[in-house]
């Protein structure tokens, strides 16, 4: 089970990296913050993608062809925490060191449009968290929805 974590985790990871720097080469700047926001959660649901993948992998080819609901939602997660935590990375390294003004521009944005009630105060190491959070939770479903389709007794 571990090395499947480990390869389809790892896979993960580098997916969320490879399309991260794919949109910071094209030009993350050519697009507004609803395009970018739609970038970043294709990234997220692309990584993850390796969930299903892993627990088919486990099933068929460590497993006997047998997987229960709740290992297969022990693989996910733990593969969302990987890629959660790789996603995190990338994001503190963005907003700490390739574009410190993104809070800012991001707060002025909200501001012009009269959403001043969304402005809350942030960080990089709190937006990395966040992001760690959140891709767990979507990682956590997508689990869910693979293991039941996948489970076999």
């Amino acid at each position: 089970m571990k090395n499947a974590i480990v390869k389809y985790g790892s896979y993960g990871i580098l997916t969320g990296f490879l399309v991260f720097t794919l949109h910071l080469v094209i030009g993350i700047d050519n697009f507004d913050y609803t395009t970018n926001e739609v970038l970043g959660y294709l990234s997220i649901f692309l990584s993850l993608s390796f969930i299903y993948f892993a627990i088919k992998h486990y099933r068929d080819t460590i497993n006997n062809g047998v997987v229960s609901l709740g290992k297969g939602i022990i693989i996910g997660v733990l593969i969302s925490v990987l890629v959660g935590i790789g996603i995190g990375i990338a994001d503190f390294i963005y907003t700490k060191y390739i574009n410190p003004d993104f809070f800012s521009n991001y707060e002025e944005m909200l501001r012009k449009q009269g959403r001043e009630d969304e402005i809350m105060e942030m960080t990089s190491s709190f937006a990395a968290l966040f992001m760690i959070v959140l891709v767990t939770i979507i990682g956590f479903i997508i689990s869910l929805v693979s293991a039941l389709f996948l489970q076999r007794k």
